[in-house]
């Protein structure tokens, strides 16, 4: 088999500017909740990408945990790499792509970290083997071997028993968008591309990018 000659056809939608949103978080909204009614794999797992010190970009996958008009919010761990690169560099990149709805969005803005109420109501959310997870895990740190989360996972499971409460250095970010995009396949690869880009007075620019 050559990679080279696999392709698909994009026929299953459009997306007009008539009917479009004219505001990118309720065609966000809008996309989301036809992705979970479609019962799509994971709809609210997202790209995240981040730029470190030496400008190198490096991307991985979380999930979405809210949205609204303050922005897009996820949780992890601030001494991660994402972490790390994101004390350094604020600006960071999202990015959606639902395959079976031929879907793709990308979101670009500001993060900050979330209050440490909302970490702490999220946190007591999760279950309890996550919770105990946030702190077994060193992340993105190098281990010896698996026994080490293993191992960590049964110390503060034991010292923490039903109610770990919030690790220190764990809790959310929030990017703030300041440029939306909509992609939905086509036929021919013409495909649509819409572009939203935040302006001076709050409001939206809607324009249609060439694919």
């Amino acid at each position: 088999m050559n990679i080279a000659d696999l392709r698909k056809s994009y026929e299953k939608a459009e997306l007009s500017e008539s009917a479009s949103q004219a505001d990118p978080l309720k065609q966000f909204d809008q996309w989301l909740t036809e992705a979970i009614h479609s019962e799509v794999p994971e709809p609210n797992a997202m790209t995240l990408a981040t730029v470190g010190s030496d400008l190198r970009p490096s991307t991985r996958v979380v999930l979405i945990k809210g949205y609204d008009e303050q922005g897009i919010v996820w949780y992890t761990n601030y001494q991660s790499q994402k972490g790390r690169e994101l004390a350094g560099n604020p600006y960071a990149a999202l990015q959606f792509h639902w395959v079976e709805l031929e879907r793709v969005v990308r979101i670009e803005g500001l993060v900050e970290k979330v209050s440490d109420a909302e970490s702490d109501e999220y946190f007591k959310s999760r279950p309890l083997d996550s919770r105990i997870g946030a702190w077994a895990s060193p992340q993105s740190e190098v281990i010896e071997s698996r026994t080490v989360l293993v191992t960590n996972a049964a110390k503060y499971g034991a010292q923490f028993l039903l109610q770990p409460p919030r690790p220190p250095h764990w809790g959310g970010y929030r990017l703030k968008p300041d440029n939306w995009q909509f992609w939905q396949g086509r036929k021919s690869r013409l495909h649509d591309r819409l572009r939203y880009t935040l302006q001076g007075d709050g409001g939206w620019l809607r324009e249609r990018l060439a694919p």
